[in-house]
């Protein structure tokens, strides 16, 4: 059943609260509805943040910490719950031994953000006693995980100096590029982008490493992003690189591949339209939660546009924090997410045979691993007593 823990006043709003509750029998997928959901409020710091947890039918629940100024707490409770169900069925798909969660702290990271904030949050997560592990996300970084790490065992993706796996942009970004080349052989036929005209909306944590993956395989690259420190370091690495003043620009360039990169919801009934009607052929992006509502997966496929799952091909940097609770090692981990090139295709594969877009091939196959893996529980080991 699903524990839902407050220590404020607010309580979500009835609509949110049924799909938290939401159950196979009432229809939804395995897993669909979320185990537990902590709203955490620590006055003498400021602290308002929520805790998501998906599933942990896999293992523990793996998802970073999103530091955001959200309109409302209903506001900032429905990204949590689309985020860490989308965790869960990244790690499924990545081959983790891991479960979906989220958090996110509500406020303004340049303003509002301070030690004791920090630390008054990572009491949270050690009251969790390990049902949750968060890592980095929009809002926070390494230095901050540094800072939540001495309240709590259950965090990773803090700096290499305190045993860490540093910024895990740099594989969420070869990640993404692995998926663009699968998505490339499933097009054109070669696992390359050479002479291919990508655009990626956001170059900040990883828009910016992705970008470099593209101009190494030959790509012309063309990008936007609302910070123009964002676009001036990415000018002054490759200044080959085109500049277009927003994303409605963007869209309109002429792209072979359009790359998501910033916030959720790129994913339109209108961008589609832009996308289709500008000839795009490929979507394949670092964003979570691309697709702005059901349905938008079969209006890319209805127009040709081949859309590369966002949480199969930017779980790189999910596998590189995974690999920081056993102790961290680089080359283990980009090992395993090069093997996101194979999984895109297979998912590719899986979705032509089916007649289904590749966005219901890759949630079929999330959740059969999700679905069997559970079943293993059933199975009651020597010594073993039943929780």
């Amino acid at each position: 059943m699903t524990d839902v823990q407050t220590a404020s006043a607010a309580y979500p709003a009835p609509g949110v609260l049924s799909r938290i509750f939401r159950t196979e029998q009432d229809g939804a997928a395995p897993g669909d509805g979320h185990e537990q959901v902590v709203l955490c409020h620590d006055r003498s710091s400021g602290l308002k943040a929520i805790i998501a947890i998906h599933s942990t039918a896999l293992g523990p629940a793996l998802g970073g910490t999103r530091f955001f100024p959200y309109a409302s707490e209903e506001a900032a409770l429905e990204d949590a719950l689309n985020l860490s169900r989308g965790m869960s069925y990244k790690n499924a798909l990545a081959g983790l031994d891991l479960g979906g969660g989220k958090a996110v702290i509500i406020g303004d990271p340049n303003k509002d953000k301070n030690e004791a904030m920090l630390r008054a949050y990572g009491r949270f997560v050690e009251s969790l006693r390990g049902r949750y592990i968060t890592a980095c996300d929009v809002g926070t970084y390494v230095q901050d995980m540094d800072v939540i790490a001495r309240e709590t065992e259950f965090v990773t993706g803090r700096s290499p100096e305190n045993g860490g796996a540093g910024d895990s942009s740099i594989l969420t970004a070869f990640g993404v590029f692995q998926g663009m080349r699968a998505s490339a052989q499933a097009r054109w036929g070669q696992p390359t982008l050479r002479g291919k005209r990508v655009g990626v909306a956001g170059v900040g944590k990883v828009g910016h490493y992705l970008v470099g993956h593209l101009v190494a395989d030959g790509a012309t690259v063309v990008i936007t992003d609302v910070s123009e420190a964002a676009v001036n370091r990415v000018r002054a690495a490759h200044p080959e690189v085109e500049v277009v003043a927003d994303s409605a620009a963007l869209l309109q360039s002429k792209l072979d591949v359009y790359a998501p990169c910033a916030l959720g919801g790129a994913l339109t009934d209108a961008t589609v339209g832009t996308l289709g009607e500008f000839g795009t052929s490929v979507v394949c992006g670092a964003a979570n939660n691309q697709l702005a509502h059901p349905g938008v997966e079969k209006d890319l496929a209805d127009r040709g546009i081949l859309y590369a799952p966002d949480y199969l091909v930017n779980s790189g940097g999910v596998i590189q924090v995974a690999d920081e609770i056993e102790g961290f090692n680089f080359e283990r981990a980009k090992n395993k997410a090069t093997r996101i090139f194979d999984t895109t295709l297979e998912i590719f594969t899986r979705a032509a045979a089916d007649g289904v877009p590749p966005a219901v091939a890759a949630d079929r196959l999330a959740e059969k691993r999700m679905r069997e893996i559970s079943a293993l529980r059933s199975v009651l080991l020597p010594g073993a007593r039943r929780g």
